[in-house]
């Protein structure tokens, strides 16, 4: 059984809507391959190693949530992004990109997943007025200690997170991004949530966090990412006809 790379992508976009996003690459089909798809490999990064895992399980396509072509680096195709694009092309593997549509799917996208990963009710967006605000806002059934929380992130992400602590009252509300979300800090607490939750941190974060009274947890860009594009490619399986392959891809940062 398989699906031609254009009916792939058809449902990919279908779900994920990526025209009414702004983001800072281009979403969807990235790296054209082979037309007939009967194998898809998805991960959070389209690194060599992902490439090459793809290569020896003779995948005939690559989802990921992380891909090439970003705003502002340089259009010239040399050196590592080179040889990625060159065993892709060798080997005829389609390689298809969501980045923020992924992140904002209201089911299916990072966000969501964490949310249900760690048991956070009520999750809707910390903006209400916007639609595709990457910020989520939910809270714990009953209020959880700030040090259970940091060990529920240990435990569910596999990773020990940075945890700066602000007070110590229990948390009942909490916000989140995945990935490099930490400059939503101050608009989390602007809101009065009791605690954030990201995967990256920055100098100035813990200044904010301190001074704004916000516990702050960094649970690291990757853990926090691994469950969209699994949790899609799933889907995915479900609707076509095609075998679908989460490769997890170690990564501390």
């Amino acid at each position: 059984m398989s699906v031609s790379n254009g009916e792939l992508l058809q449902s990919l976009n279908s779900l994920l809507m990526p025209e009414n996003v702004k983001d800072y690459c281009p979403n969807g089909l990235q790296v054209e391959g082979k037309q007939k798809i009967t194998k898809l490999v998805t991960g959070v990064t389209a690194s060599q190693a992902l490439i090459d895992h793809a290569v020896a399980i003779n995948a005939d396509a690559i989802l990921v949530h992380h891909g090439y072509f970003w705003k502002g680096e340089s259009p010239c195709i040399t050196g590592m992004k080179k040889t990625r694009i060159q065993t892709l092309m060798q080997h005829g593997i389609n390689l298809y990109a969501y980045h923020l549509p992924l992140d904002i799917h209201p089911t299916l996208g990072n966000n969501a997943q964490l949310a249900k990963l760690l048991g956070i009710e009520g999750s809707e967006a910390l903006e209400p007025n916007n639609s595709q605000c990457v910020v989520m806002r939910g809270r714990f059934n009953g209020g959880i200690e700030t040090s259970k929380l940091f060990e529920l992130l240990t435990t569910k992400l596999n990773k020990t997170p940075l945890h700066e602590s602000a007070n110590t009252k229990n948390i009942e509300t909490v916000a989140w991004c995945t990935g490099g979300g930490q400059g939503y800090l101050e608009m989390a607490a602007e809101y009065g949530i009791d605690a954030y939750i990201t995967g990256e941190v920055s100098e100035q974060t813990i200044h904010i966090a301190r001074e704004m009274n916000i516990h702050f947890y960094a649970a690291g860009h990757h853990a926090t990412e691994r469950y969209g594009v699994k949790a899609l490619g799933e889907h995915i399986q479900q609707l076509l006809p095609i075998e679908t392959v989460f490769v997890d891809i170690p990564n501390p940062a």
